[in-house]
């Protein structure tokens, strides 16, 4: 369904394991983040009421997500450390068009979204097999279906939306260099890192 080009290093979830409270505060500031991109799509999209309350719904789940997580940080005795660089989102968003029309940008901004939020399921589908923490598993399981729901979400409206682009191209581009950009991570213990 993700149609990811490469698949997470299992090892990936050792290096979790050896610091969880890191995961968790770098997990917490990436749901605050999708919430706020969230946002950001609608701020510059206005004029589509469907996103707009799409997205409303999704920026709500992404806060409660942030919030969950924060809990069990709380819980566990840790506290949220500073907000961290996803170094990975950042080379993500450089294959995105700067120089094309608003819709281009729209759809292009959608995908973006989209394989963020695939290859958050991907991890989180990961951590739900694998992590010997049985209330993490359980989370992270719970919270794999969600990303796929959102995932669902922004790559249905790019192909809603994107009349005259060929937003199925446009996927397949994105999807060859987020495989080629992933080689760089899974070394240590962030969500996308």
């Amino acid at each position: 369904m993700l149609h990811l080009k490469l698949e997470t290093d299992p090892r990936w979830v050792t290096i979790v394991e050896s610091n969880i409270e890191e995961i968790l505060t770098d997990h917490a500031w990436c749901e605050q983040k999708a919430a706020t991109n969230a946002i950001t799509i609608i701020t510059h999209n206005s004029e589509y009421p469907e996103l707009v309350t799409e997205l409303l719904e999704l920026a709500k789940e992404e806060i409660e997500h942030f919030q969950m997580v924060h809990n069990i940080i709380k819980e566990r005795g840790y506290t949220l450390g500073r907000e961290r660089k996803d170094s990975y989102v950042n080379e993500l968003y450089k294959f995105m068009n700067k120089g094309g029309s608003r819709l281009q940008s729209m759809v292009d901004r959608l995908l973006f979204s989209a394989m963020i939020e695939a290859r958050s399921c991907e991890r989180f589908k990961l951590l739900s097999e694998r992590i010997s923490d049985p209330e993490l598993s359980k989370f992270y399981h719970e919270l794999m279906i969600s990303e796929a729901g959102h995932y669902t979400t922004f790559i249905t409206f790019a192909r809603k939306y994107g009349k005259g682009i060929d937003v199925d191209a446009r996927w397949k581009e994105l999807v060859e260099f987020e495989g080629e950009l992933i080689k760089s991570y899974g070394k240590s213990e962030t969500i996308h890192g």
